[in-house]
């Protein structure tokens, strides 16, 4: 039998998640088409990653102390990772949500213990644009940190320092494409830094909705992101949460990508289901696009 290993607490439990190989997909593309299976993370997604990062590095800073409460701007996921974090430790937690986001996630979290405040939706340059009501929190309420995903470095190193390094280990270094879609671009700065830095002719593509806020542009070799116009974002939008950037965040400015996919809800949720009923993997609309054919076949032709 294979022995089993003890782990200290949820933050022990972060990570060191497995690489699914899709056989479906593989075979029909006759390459080896593989999935990092994050949803096996303590807190159910890939998000307990940095949550657990943002913390540490905050408690080793002095930002955030014995008691204090964590604020953050958040649309789930990463509300659900630092605030399991958070309990673990001791910390209480305080999330402002745009109400364009999911009633289940919000009542996950108020049901996990956090403070909650819903608010509506606005545009990145209005007062009271969600990040912007975090920050006052964090000012407002006593010993408090502001976790701040969007402009965080440790958002980027958790993925750089564990994620990155387990799929390179995983694979034994061959790796021909990987394609992520992103949301603050921690996971695919981290990711994309420490494989490029391992083998440079590796692949890395972003696949982006519709109403994404960046786009991507050559320079000196190189695909750089820059915030769209007005005229260039249009009226298209997306219902799927978590992904498609609304600007430049700090760490998305950090990675190294070698082309960019578009990808709609409907093909995001066309491929959740097909791998729930093909392959029995519960995965949500992110995870079906970075699996869509059109993304696996070319990774599949890269040379």
């Amino acid at each position: 039998r294979t022995r089993m290993s003890i782990r200290e607490g949820f933050s022990g439990t972060v990570g060191n998640t497995p690489l699914i190989l899709i056989k479906s997909l593989s075979e029909a593309t006759g390459c080896k088409i593989l999935g990092k299976a994050e949803y096996l993370n303590p807190g159910g997604s890939v998000k307990d990653r940095p949550a657990r990062y943002i913390i540490e590095a905050a408690i080793k800073s002095g930002e955030l102390k014995e008691g204090g409460t964590i604020v953050e701007a958040t649309a789930g996921n990463t509300g659900v990772g630092l605030t399991l974090v958070a309990n673990s430790m001791g910390f209480k937690s305080h999330y402002i949500i745009p109400d364009k986001m999911s009633t289940e996630k919000i009542e996950l979290l108020r049901t996990l213990g956090a403070t909650v405040e819903v608010v509506p939706t606005v545009s990145r340059d209005h007062p009271e644009h969600f990040s912007k009501i975090a920050q006052r929190r964090a000012n407002e309420i006593p010993n408090a940190f502001y976790a701040n995903q969007f402009g965080s470095i440790p958002n980027y190193t958790s993925h750089y320092e564990t994620t990155g390094p387990e799929i390179w280990e995983a694979c034994s270094g061959r790796i021909d494409g990987i394609c992520i879609a992103a949301g603050t671009g921690g996971t695919l700065a981290g990711i994309s830094n420490y494989i490029k830095e391992k083998d440079p002719k590796t692949k890395i593509f972003l696949i982006d909705p519709p109403g994404s806020g960046v786009a991507w542009e050559p320079k000196d070799g190189a695909l750089v992101p820059r915030e769209k116009t007005a005229e260039e974002k249009g009226s298209a939008s997306s219902v799927m949460e978590g992904i498609g950037s609304a600007w430049v965040y700090t760490p998305l400015a950090k990675a190294k990508i070698d082309g960019v996919f578009q990808g709609n809800d409907s093909l995001g949720i066309e491929m959740a289901l097909y791998l729930m009923r093909n392959e029995g993997l519960l995965v949500g609309g992110s995870a079906g696009l970075n699996a869509a054919p059109k993304v696996t076949k070319l990774i599949c032709r890269v040379p």
